[in-house]
């Protein structure tokens, strides 16, 4: 066995281990697996500019896929792009092992079934317009390898994660990203470092995406989704901090752009609601372009 389903000799009578030893070390172990993306830099970026290049060239959609830990560790990142973002729900898809009901309860027996990946890749004519980022700790995970082949045999990027090296998955992908992080603490629990390091992969890629499509302008989340009284205080603080305008026009701009923050901050700039809605429209959306147009006027 290698990689992580190696047994490390260190660990096996962590049982016996005093409780506060115990914890040292799986801490420890998620520090090393956050280490296991330093040498993987190059890699993510590569594929996060590829990624972006094709969905602000198309009305594609960026699909998490993965079975068991790995899948629901790719869901829990999708499901935040659009309250953080405000990246359309129509624009996110789910190819999961078992469905969306192994989220909540296990369905391990689904990561063999190669029909099914190839259904899911069917029904949702996954195609060109396409990001799939596929993640699973072994490399090989049946399912996982059949998206991102038929996938990528159907023009769609493809962005595969794995904590083994030279695995199939990795082999058929466009983009490779290796996070190697070993043997596991508690042999084969990949949840621990390969879940880890997973999880802060996905996060760094969809972030990155989300950077190069313009959802982000000066550090703030100026496509957020104002829901909540938290975040529309947070909203009117970041009206306030590109504008430099007060407290209360910041508030009043987000009132006369119905609590979009883009919106708000062209109509703290000047601009009417009407001329801010056309702004961005023209601009793709963008508060950068929709900006300098409007100070070209």
């Amino acid at each position: 066995m290698a990689g992580t389903e190696a047994v490390d000799p260190r660990y096996a009578d962590i049982d016996n281990w005093p409780t506060s030893d115990a914890v040292t070390a799986m801490i420890e172990g998620q520090r090393a697996a956050i280490d296991a993306l330093n040498s993987q830099a190059g890699a993510i970026a590569a594929a996060c500019e590829a990624a972006a290049q094709r969905l602000s060239s198309s009305r594609g959609r960026l699909a998490y896929a993965g079975a068991g830990t790995s899948g629901r560790v790719a869901v829990q990142d999708g499901v935040e792009l659009t309250p953080t973002f405000g990246w359309p729900h129509e624009r996110l898809l789910y190819l999961l092992a078992g469905g969306l009901p192994a989220l909540l309860e296990s369905a391990e027996g689904a990561e063999d079934d190669v029909v099914d990946a190839a259904k899911q890749i069917a029904d949702h004519a996954v195609g060109a317009a396409d990001v799939v980022v596929a993640v699973a700790a072994s490399g090989h995970t049946p399912f996982t390898l059949k998206i991102v082949e038929d996938a990528r045999a159907r023009g769609a990027l493809t962005i595969a994660i794995a904590n083994n090296a030279a695995t199939p998955l990795l082999g058929a992908a466009d983009h490779a990203i290796l996070l190697a992080t070993g043997s596991e603490i508690i042999s084969g629990s990949t949840r621990m470092k390969a879940g880890t390091a997973q999880k802060a992969a996905v996060n760094i890629i969809s972030t990155t995406i989300m950077l190069r499509l313009g959802k982000v302008y000066q550090g703030q989340m100026v496509d957020m989704i104002v829901s909540n009284a938290k975040l529309q205080r947070r909203a009117a603080g970041i009206v306030r901090i590109i504008t430099g305008c007060t407290e209360e026009a910041a508030v009043d701009a987000l009132e006369r752009g119905d609590n979009g923050i883009t919106k708000a901050i062209l109509i703290a700039k000047g601009a009417t609601p009407e001329q801010a809605a056309t702004l961005l429209s023209e601009n793709d959306g963008i508060l950068a372009k929709a900006i300098a147009a409007f100070e070209r006027q």
